[in-house]
């Protein structure tokens, strides 16, 4: 998810029209929408205010949640679901997985530069 679909998002959860938001944060509406829609990276005093308003903070604003970020970056929902539930094992259990990662990453690289 952007920048831009999180403010709408926000923005929609708080039952704020586009008009009313731009109106809380001192911005005119035309700006607002470059932010929601067109890409355009709000400055710092901008970024501020609307984490005032919608009671977030501004990295969540940039850069979302650590899930947001994982889901993005990982295509494979089995995966990403998998990842999840090693996340809730103890310590030692996580270690183990990580391991057997490893010894994976490192197979499947040494095939590569053999091949």
């Amino acid at each position: 998810m952007t920048l831009g679909e999180r403010i709408q998002t926000l923005r929609k959860d708080n039952s704020l029209t586009q008009s009313k938001l731009a109106e809380k944060i001192e911005l005119s509406v035309p700006q607002l929408v470059r932010y929601e829609t067109k890409g355009v990276q709000p400055p710092a005093d901008v970024l501020s205010k609307l984490a005032n308003v919608f009671g977030t903070s501004i990295d969540y604003l940039v850069n979302g949640t650590i899930q947001n970020k994982a889901e993005e970056a990982i295509d494979d929902n089995l995966l990403l679901k998998q990842f999840k539930a090693v996340e809730q094992m103890k310590k030692e259990d996580k270690n183990v997985v990580t391991k057997l990662i490893d010894a994976f990453i490192l197979k499947a690289n040494l095939q590569q530069q053999l091949s």
